[in-house]
C-alpha cells in the first residue's frame, strides 16, 4: 500500500520578517539597559576605589604622622601632578617617604596597555602625541585617573572641586583627603563647567 505523501510546511517570508523585527524590537530594549547595568557597576567600583584610596591616605597619616609627600594643598590626577608618585608611595613602589615599604593599597595592573581601565597603567598613554595617562597612574573603570586632594597645610580645609551653585556639599570641605572621578565623559562637571549636579562624576565625599 503506498502512503501518502508528508507534506513539509517551511516558513513564509513575512513569518520571517515578524520573527526579525521582534528579535530586532527586543535587542533594542535590553541593550540600553545592559549598559546601564554596566555602568551602575563601573561607578559602584570607582566609589569604593576612592574610599579605598582615601583610608590609604589617612592610614599613611597614622603610621607616619604625616601625609604622604604634599607640604600644602596639593591635588593629583592631571598629566602635570599624575597620581602616580602618590599611588608609588602608598605601594610601596619606589617609594621615598615609606621607609617601612607598608602596602596601605594594592589596586591591580590595568589588563590594556594603550586603554587602562579599573587598575594601574602599565606605560605612558598618548593622544594625538600629549600623554593623557602618565604610567603608573591608578585608573578607573571608566577610563580616567583618579583626582586625590589631600590636605597638605594640616588645617582639616581643603576646597571643594564643585564649589558654588550645582556644588558637592561644603567649601571647603571638612576633611583631610578627597577623591573623585570624571565619570565616563571625563570631564569635570557637567560638560566640564565643574557643576556637580546632573553630571556623571564620581565622588568619595
Amino acid at each position: 500500500m503506498r502512503l501518502p505523501a508528508t507534506r513539509v510546511h517551511g516558513f513564509t517570508l513575512i513569518e520571517l520578517v515578524v520573527v526579525i523585527l521582534v528579535i530586532a524590537a527586543l535587542a533594542a530594549l535590553l541593550v540600553p539597559a545592559a549598559q546601564r547595568t554596566l555602568y551602575r557597576a563601573k561607578s559602584a567600583q570607582a566609589k569604593n576605589d576612592g574610599t579605598q584610596i582615601g583610608t590609604a591616605v589617612n592610614a599613611y597619616y597614622t603610621e607616619y604622622g604625616k601625609y604622604p609627600l604634599v607640604t600644602a594643598d596639593t591635588t593629583y590626577g592631571s598629566t602635570a601632578t599624575p597620581n602616580a608618585a602618590l599611588l608609588n608611595e602608598l605601594r610601596a613602589k619606589n617609594a621615598t617617604q615609606n621607609p617601612r615599604s607598608i602596602v596601605f593599597i594594592s589596586p591591580p595592573d590595568a589588563k590594556s596597555l594603550t586603554n587602562p581601565r579599573a587598575g594601574i597603567a602599565q606605560q605612558d598613554v598618548s593622544v594625538g602625541g600629549t600623554v593623557t595617562i602618565p604610567a603608573g597612574s591608578f585608573v578607573d573603570p571608566l577610563g580616567s585617573p583618579y583626582w586625590i586632594r589631600i590636605d597638605g597645610g594640616y588645617d582639616n580645609q581643603i576646597p571643594n572641586p564643585y564649589a558654588g551653585t550645582g556644588g558637592a556639599g561644603a567649601d571647603p570641605l571638612q576633611q583631610g583627603v578627597i577623591v573623585w572621578s570624571l565619570g565616563k565623559h571625563k570631564t569635570q562637571g557637567k560638560n566640564g563647567n565643574n557643576i556637580y549636579t546632573g553630571s556623571d562624576d564620581i565622588i568619595s565625599w
